[in-house]
């Protein structure tokens, strides 16, 4: 058997251009490294998948670190990994297997995040000053990276003077991007520079581009530009990648737990502490995403989707009031699992609203009223029993 070998870890993305990106990056640290075998994986939604490659390299080596290419301690780094390693270390018992750090908050990261949002703006101290920056992170549901993202948010503005800089995600968390946008638009910056904290592009950055240009759109008086991801290009990001490498190699780094939501309590969620708890929820993760993979996340078809207008007209006639009232009678109902109440723009109907639409079904309704939503929830959502006086007969 050889000595060691590093598998480095990624997540996997279902648009393959991303998962060229990682590939890249693989490539290039064989190049750096050729002492080491290096082999690579994803976690889900690309081949080879961890649990796969893991055993190709314990047939080969009598040693196996995996390093997580990930930009935060996320719940993939910190559950999945030890459970296939655990499965890796009963299958081979004669292989010696570590793993180390993710590649987490570093400097030269941070440098290089300010880089290319410099690469497509002026950011001295007088643009620096009316420019306002839309962090962006992908989201978690673990609020131990969450918080590491906000930090990071911290560290990107500290000292170089802007005007604002607002950490928000394409998802999970709050706030989430379009909110963000509006948010930042209501400050009248003189620009505004959205600047996505993810390793490669993908589908993340496609569904930010379109959500930039939409606010751009609505708002052309704040001068609104995207920034690059961090790419896999940069000699640095190679650099601390291999410190991470080299940390795992001599024993010096751990994955920490001091802030992880299965060991100690944090915030409304303390429910979650426990082993058991933290296992059962990385084995179902971990089984549906393997099954799934390369196909979209596997979930149960929604029963009905509704469409609420909270464009300006319908939203002065009472559309917000009327989207939280449907979402509370669903959640109450037990049925948001299958009953999705969305906000969308405007419908078209301006003058008529508030406006609802509600698919499969195909049915509008319109001049619809917070004080309507029991009786919609109750008869159509749950009863599939039209409301007929609200029904938009325009379109029927």
């Amino acid at each position: 058997m050889n000595g060691a070998a590093v598998l480095l870890l990624g997540h996997g993305s279902r648009d393959a251009d991303a998962n060229i990106e990682f590939e890249a990056l693989v490539g290039r640290y064989r190049a750096l490294r050729p002492d080491l075998d290096v082999g690579y994986a994803y976690v889900e939604l690309a081949a080879p998948l961890f649990a796969d490659a893991l055993a190709e390299l314990a047939r080969r080596s009598a040693r196996v670190v995996v390093v997580p290419v990930f930009l935060f301690l996320v719940g993939h780094v910190k559950n999945d990994v030890p459970l296939v390693l655990a499965r890796a270390r009963r299958n081979f018992p004669a292989v010696r297997f570590e793993a180390g750090r993710e590649l987490g908050i570093h400097p030269d990261l941070v440098a290089l995040a300010f880089e290319r949002a410099a690469s497509v703006a002026p950011l001295g101290p007088e643009a620096a000053a009316g420019t306002a920056v839309a962090l962006v992170g992908r989201g978690s549901s673990d609020p131990d990276a969450n918080g590491d993202f906000c930090k990071l948010a911290r560290l990107f503005g500290e000292g170089r003077g802007f005007a604002w800089v607002l950490p928000c995600f394409v998802g999970v968390a709050k706030p989430l991007v379009p909110e963000a946008l509006a948010l930042a638009g209501r400050a009248r910056p003189e620009r505004l520079l959205v600047v996505p904290y993810v390793l490669f592009a993908g589908r993340i950055v496609s569904k930010l581009g379109r959500q930039v240009a939409e606010f751009a759109a609505g708002n052309p008086w704040v001068r609104t530009t995207l920034a690059p991801p961090l790419g896999a290009d940069d000699s640095r990001l190679l650099a601390v990648l291999d410190e991470r490498v080299r940390a795992a190699l001599d024993g010096t780094a751990r994955l920490p737990c001091d802030a992880c939501q299965y060991r100690v309590p944090v915030g409304g969620i303390a429910d979650r502490v426990g082993g058991l708890r933290a296992l059962l929820w990385s084995l179902r993760h971990l089984e549906t995403h393997g099954q799934a993979m390369p196909h979209p996340h596997a979930h149960r078809p929604l029963a009905k989707h509704v469409l609420v207008c909270t464009n300006v007209d319908c939203a002065d006639r009472g559309s917000v009031a009327l989207l939280e009232a449907l979402r509370r009678l669903v959640r109450e109902a037990g049925r948001e699992n299958d009953i999705q109440v969305t906000r969308t723009g405007c419908m078209g109907r301006c003058g008529e609203g508030p406006t609802l639409a509600v698919y499969p079904d195909g049915i509008w309704y319109r001049g619809v009223r917070e004080a309507d939503a029991a009786e919609l929830v109750g008869e159509h959502l749950l009863r599939d029993r039209l409301v007929p006086r609200l029904v938009d007969s325009i379109l029927q």
